[in-house]
């Protein structure tokens, strides 16, 4: 049997982490596991996960932003980069009021139900003449990247881009071009 992966960085929370379980099982949650840890879900959807760090351990809900928050327990823990991701971080079991927990939760279900939810932003491709003028030049090239999927098109896209002196686009490219005529993708080594 497969042991169960829990996110608790230093193995102190065994006990905390066991009573967030506890009380979220009370609940319609399917308890898997993504990325290493206990992740909550209802209809396939990521509804709140649980953890332990250095100094607390925690329930975050992936969609908190649309929680009300009356008793003000919800933190933000990347502001200005997480958009909808909020925690509720505890010291010690004593912090933990399980009437107070399943509100959060049962709420954080509805809300998922109700189908609220932040859609990540479109980012624009960047472009890059210099790149775009070689694949004009070439067309073996132009051919073998036009055979990417848009997503590995856009890496190549953005490589090229992001180079802001002449000399480092030229080298860039020269490493890319046999890449591309042979059909591998810029980060396909770290898939």
């Amino acid at each position: 049997m497969a042991e169960k992966k829990t996110w608790d960085k230093i193995n102190q929370w065994g006990e905390e982490l066991a009573l967030l379980r506890g009380i979220i099982q009370k609940t319609e949650l399917i308890e898997t596991n993504k990325w290493g840890g206990e992740v909550y879900t209802i209809n396939n959807k990521n509804v709140l996960g649980i953890a332990g760090f250095k100094n607390y351990f925690t329930l975050w809900f992936w969609n908190g932003v649309f929680l009300k928050d009356e008793a003000k327990v919800l933190v933000n823990a990347n502001e200005g980069v997480t958009k909808g991701l909020r925690q509720w971080r505890f010291y010690s079991s004593d912090d933990v009021n399980e009437k107070l927990v399943l509100q959060y939760i049962n709420e954080a279900i509805a809300n998922e139900k109700a189908g609220l939810s932040i859609k990540p932003e479109k980012k624009n491709v960047l472009r890059c003449d210099f790149f775009e003028s070689e694949l004009n030049k070439d067309s073996n090239l132009n051919v073998a990247f036009e055979k990417f999927s848009p997503y590995k098109q856009k890496e190549f896209w953005e490589f090229m881009a992001t180079a802001k002196q002449e000399k480092t686009k030229i080298t860039r490219l020269e490493k890319i071009k046999p890449m591309i005529k042979d059909g591998i993708g810029l980060n396909d080594k770290y898939r």
